[in-house]
């Protein structure tokens, strides 16, 4: 890859590691919502909510639409969620194995 998609993909797994922006996508993958919608859902506060949206938006991440004086949030990238698929089945088989590895039973080598 070169430098300048390095920095790009690590700039995306950036705005990723924060858990907060990932419940937010969650939610999100379920449909659009405004603001206090998902300030409702997470049980949050609206500045909080509001700077990680903008975060996410800012990434490319999600998209937004206004409607009168609501402006609603919905994902714009949809591969994020094969991501996170992927480090979830991954992080199941890392843990299926090293149970394995807690209860002695012989599994497949760690990688």
């Amino acid at each position: 890859m070169s430098d300048k998609m390095l920095d790009l993909v690590a700039r995306r797994f950036r705005t990723l590691g924060e858990p907060y922006r990932l419940r937010i996508l969650q939610v999100l993958e379920e449909g659009d919502r405004s603001v206090g919608e998902l300030v409702a859902t997470l049980d949050g506060n609206q500045p909080n909510v509001s700077k990680h949206l903008q975060i996410l938006f800012d990434a490319g991440l999600i998209g937004r639409r206004r409607e009168g004086t609501t402006v609603f949030y919905a994902i714009s990238d949809p591969m994020v969620f094969k991501l996170c698929a992927l480090v979830c089945s991954s992080e199941a088989e890392k843990s299926r194995r090293d149970f394995e590895a807690l209860a002695g039973k012989p599994g497949r080598s760690k990688r």
